[in-house]
């Protein structure tokens, strides 16, 4: 699976290298995925988190941090430093991510608009990124995040539109699955056969619907 995530907002290139690891591993968990070598070519992030190095601000440390504390979501993680020439399909994401080009197909694609941490000058933390969407076209300007983001509680459910997000936003945030076993069997029908969708084999197709 490949994810690019758009940050909409301030970054250096050693922020980004960590954006892009703490979204890796909070997808890796929510994926259920319980060990994970990781392979980066960032030098800095890898002496850091391994603590071969020592960070030089707060932000550094913040992220290093966050790092340590999603390792322990992990039955074993491995961070190893590879050259840049031999992570190409990563390389290629971030070129496609940082000039705004459209989304490769098979890829998902998230906005955030927020750091990932808290440290000093920054604003609230982002707890992990939205809901990547599929072949998602990238903005032309960053959304304001303070019309976009609203409180859970103040939306009635009455109030969401009813179209297919609906049941996935119920799952992710209170739990609930669809209890009408026809929705599943059309979801299947969609996978398998849908404007999108591919003749997988039985159990490569359980696996997409999951």
């Amino acid at each position: 699976m490949r994810y690019m995530v758009w940050l909409d907002f301030p970054s250096s290139n050693n922020t980004a290298e960590y954006e892009a690891l703490v979204n890796g591993l909070r997808i890796a968990i929510e994926l259920g995925i319980r060990r994970l070598d990781i392979m980066a070519d960032s030098q800095l992030v890898v002496n850091q988190v391994m603590k071969e190095s020592s960070y030089h601000d707060t932000k550094m440390e913040a992220y290093c941090q966050e790092v340590r504390q999603l390792e322990d979501r992990f039955d074993g993680l491995e961070l190893n430093h590879i050259p840049r020439h031999l992570n190409k399909a990563a390389d290629t994401l971030v070129k496609a991510a940082s000039d705004r080009e459209p989304v490769p197909t098979g890829v998902f694609a998230s906005d955030q608009h927020k750091p990932s941490v808290r440290y000093t000058g920054s604003e609230q933390a982002n707890d992990g990124p939205s809901s990547p969407t599929p072949g998602a076209e990238p903005p032309t300007a960053p959304p304001d995040p303070e019309v976009m983001e609203l409180e859970e509680d103040l939306v009635a459910e009455s109030d969401l539109p009813d179209d297919w997000r609906t049941p996935y936003l119920d799952y992710l945030l209170h739990d609930i699955l669809p209890t009408d076993k026809t929705e599943g069997k059309l979801l299947l029908g969609d996978i398998h056969g849908g404007v999108c969708g591919h003749h997988a084999a039985p159990i490569t197709l359980v696996g997409n619907a999951f």
